[in-house]
């Protein structure tokens, strides 16, 4: 066992208050983030609703160890923490997963079985070359600071903004997430953009929600659209929300769809 096989990962979890469903919610974060950002208002919200909501920071990320080697993690290893927790939980969960966390639940849904899954913003199962391309031509400084970011540089939070979200908020909250916010792991991102793209298996998840938002500066719809297409189902975008749709003002318009299409799956 090497010291990599070792690690335990962070796990921040939001209880039913009464009698949990049996299927739980695991939360899978996108690029620069961690388990925090669902702590925000999905895990409370969904845990409200009777979920046991759980979410995870990747290797290297938030509360992680790993943060010192964070370059050489690569999105296996990213599969694999995401393998870790499920196995601790009382029964399979569904998976929702946002952004880079949408592409690693692709990626573990080659190789195991999920109730479901919810895919928001997420990489595109083609990678990210056409979304990089695209920004490139719409908005190359943004792609500039992102790079920056992405190799542990620092960026301001004016690019955060542009980056993540669509609607106006406080300068206050904008400083204490963009405090959170770290660089990337270079080999995960080379990953996304060809090295590892997964194998859409749609005989692991028969039940896969696929969303994004309108003015995703990152995720176009056109990549949203792809993403659909490939499982077989139809993209639900969510008008006047950006990239980070958890954390953006009006986070209900994209937690209300994920809610009333849980509740009418076969799980409980």
């Amino acid at each position: 066992m090497n010291a990599r096989e070792t690690l335990s990962v962070e796990v921040l979890s939001a209880l039913p208050q009464g009698q949990a469903r049996h299927t739980p919610l695991v939360f899978v974060h996108g690029a620069h983030a961690g388990a925090w950002c669902w702590q925000e208002h999905f895990l409370p919200f969904f845990a409200a609703r009777g979920w046991a909501s759980h979410a995870l920071s990747f290797s290297g990320h938030a509360g992680s160890p790993g943060h010192e080697y964070r370059d050489a993690l690569s999105i296996n290893d990213y599969v694999n923490d995401l393998k870790s927790v499920i196995a601790t939980l009382p029964a399979p969960p569904v998976l929702i997963g946002h952004s880079m966390g949408g592409f690693v639940v692709q990626r573990l849904l080659e190789e195991q079985s999920a109730p479901a899954a919810v895919l928001m913003c997420a990489v595109p199962p083609g990678g990210m070359w056409s979304s990089a391309f695209g920004l490139a031509l719409r908005r190359p400084g943004l792609l500039f600071d992102l790079n920056r970011l992405a190799g542990g540089g620092a960026i301001g939070v004016h690019a955060l903004v542009e980056a993540m979200f669509h609607q106006p908020m406080p300068h206050e909250l904008l400083e204490r997430y963009f405090l959170k916010m770290h660089g990337e792991s270079q080999r995960a991102i080379w990953d996304m953009l060809g090295f590892a793209l997964p194998r859409v298996c749609r005989e692991h998840c028969a039940q896969v929600l696929v969303m994004g938002g309108e003015a995703d500066a990152l995720i176009p719809v056109a990549g949203v659209r792809q993403t659909a297409a490939l499982w077989g189902v139809e993209a639900l975008i969510v008008p006047d929300i950006g990239h980070g749709m958890m954390l953006e003002a009006g986070w209900r318009a994209a937690a209300d769809p994920i809610a009333d299409w849980l509740d009418t799956l076969p799980v409980d």
